[in-house]
């Protein structure tokens, strides 16, 4: 029998999203990572916690993949386009 993988989630994201978890060093750094991923997709509100007394910070949210944000469109569109195949016409 196997063992249970303590890291998999206890639930699945709907379709089309998913949960990220940041572990940084400091609350600042944290966020600045979570705005980078909120500028590519649409997001739930974050959520921090404490991870030690030292000022470690976990930042959890939820991306939605399926609802880009604008200043991120036109890249991820352009680097999907390179991944279609090419159709000769």
């Amino acid at each position: 029998m196997n063992a249970p993988d303590l890291n998999a989630p206890d639930r699945l994201p709907d379709a089309g999203h998913a949960d990220i978890s940041i572990v940084a060093s400091t609350p600042d750094v944290a966020r600045q990572v979570a705005e980078i991923l909120r500028r590519c997709f649409t997001s739930t509100e974050q959520r921090s916690f404490p991870v030690d007394p030292h000022g470690g910070t976990r930042l959890q949210l939820t991306v939605d993949t399926t609802r880009t944000a604008e200043p991120a469109r036109t890249w991820l569109e352009s680097s999907a386009e390179k991944d279609r195949p090419r159709t000769e016409g």
